[in-house]
C-alpha cells in the first residue's frame, strides 16, 4: 500500500453504529479507538468530525479532544433545523451554538461552521422554509467565529446558491461535502469563489457521477467518507478503481481486527482517492493525494506537519 497522507472531512462519530448500536440494538462493543488505529495505518492524518445538531455538536467536540488529530464542527443539519424553534427560544438556541463553537475554537478543535445547508429530498424532518431560515442564520456563526463552513446541498441547488452568494461576504470559504449533484449544480458551486466540492462513496455510484466528478477541478475538491454513511459498494461504477481493501465480517459477528461490512469508516477514504484518480485518469495516486491534502489543510488553516508527534494540540502557527 502506497505511503499518502489523507485528511477525512466528516466522519459521524457521534452515530450509534460507531458505538456498536444498529437499529437500537447492540451488537458489539464502542470500537472507535480501534477504527482510529485503522484509519492512521492507512495514511490518514486528520479527521473532522460533524456536529448536525447542538447536542451532536457537544459530543463532536469531546470526541475531538481525546486526539490531537481529531476536530469538528458546530452546526445544525438541515433536517434538525426545528431543533431551533422546537428549543422554546431559537436565539438562546443560537447562542448556545455561539459559545459551544467559542469555547472548541479555544480548545484548537473547532474548525468549520456546519453541517448546515437545505435538504429538499428529506422535508419530512423539516420543511424548506425553516431550513432556510436557519440556514441563513448559521452565516452569522461563521461570520463571529471567522470560520469556513461546512455545507450540505441535496435537492436544493438554486435556493442553497442563492442563499449562499447573498452571504458571500460572512464567510471565510466553504465546502460542499457528500456531492452528488450534476454537471449543473457542479457548475453552480465552482462558480461561488472559495468554494470547495467534498467527494465521498455517494459521490461515485453511478457512470454519471463520475462524468461530474471527472470535471471538478482537483484544486477544488477535497476527499471523505461520512462515514458510517455513503461507502463504495460492489454495485457503485466506482468500484472499478478500488485498490485497497480490508477483511470485513458482520456486525454479529465483529472482529476488531476487520471491518464491520457495511459500515463505513475513515481508513476506506482511500478507496474514495483511488477512485478519483481512476476516473480521472490520474495514475500517480501521490500526487493526486498531495494536492487535495493541501486544498484541505489550507481550507481549515491546518499546519501540514505530522500530527501523530504532536501533544498536546497547538495552534496551527506554531508548527510552520
Amino acid at each position: 500500500m502506497a505511503t499518502v497522507r489523507m485528511i477525512d472531512i466528516a466522519v459521524n462519530f457521534t452515530d450509534g453504529m460507531f458505538k456498536g448500536i444498529y437499529n437500537g440494538k447492540q451488537c458489539h462493543v464502542s470500537d472507535i479507538a480501534t477504527v482510529l488505529s485503522r484509519a492512521w495505518t492507512a495514511g490518514v492524518d486528520r479527521i473532522i468530525v460533524t456536529g448536525g445538531s447542538l447536542e451532536e455538536s457537544k459530543e463532536a467536540l469531546t470526541i475531538a479532544e481525546t486526539d490531537a488529530r481529531l476536530f469538528c464542527t458546530v452546526g445544525v443539519h438541515p433536517t434538525r433545523c426545528k431543533e431551533f424553534e422546537e428549543s422554546g427560544d431559537p436565539d438562546k438556541h443560537f447562542q448556545a451554538l455561539l459559545s459551544l463553537a467559542k469555547e472548541g475554537i479555544e480548545k484548537g478543535k473547532v474548525v468549520a461552521i456546519g453541517e448546515c445547508g437545505l435538504d429538499y429530498d428529506r422535508l419530512q424532518f423539516c420543511p424548506a422554509e425553516i431550513q432556510k431560515k436557519y440556514f441563513e442564520k448559521q452565516f452569522e456563526l461563521a461570520h463571529a467565529m471567522k470560520l469556513p463552513m461546512f455545507l450540505h446541498m441535496r435537492a436544493a441547488a438554486p435556493d442553497f446558491c442563492e442563499i449562499v452568494e447573498r452571504n458571500r461576504s460572512r464567510f471565510s470559504a466553504g465546502v460542499a461535502h457528500s456531492f452528488t449533484g450534476s454537471a449543473e449544480d457542479r457548475d453552480k458551486l465552482l462558480s461561488i469563489s472559495n468554494m470547495y466540492i467534498g467527494v465521498n462513496g455517494c459521490s461515485l455510484k453511478t457512470a454519471e457521477n463520475l462524468d461530474v466528478v471527472r470535471s471538478i477541478p482537483i484544486e477544488r475538491m477535497m476527499i471523505e467518507t461520512d462515514s458510517p454513511y455513503c461507502g463504495i459498494k460492489n454495485t457503485s461504477a466506482g468500484i472499478k478503481f478500488v485498490k485497497s481493501t480490508w477483511p470485513s465480517k458482520k456486525k454479529e459477528k465483529y472482529d476488531q481486527e476487520c471491518i464491520v461490512k457495511d459500515r463505513n469508516e475513515p481508513c476506506l477514504v482511500r478507496q474514495v482517492l483511488e477512485v478519483v484518480a481512476g476516473c480521472k485518469g490520474i495514475s500517480e495516486i501521490g500526487q493526486l493525494s498531495r494536492t487535495l491534502y493541501h486544498n484541505t489543510c489550507r481550507f481549515y488553516e491546518f499546519c501540514q506537519c505530522n500530527l501523530s508527534m504532536i501533544r498536546p494540540v497547538v495552534p496551527s502557527h506554531i508548527c510552520q
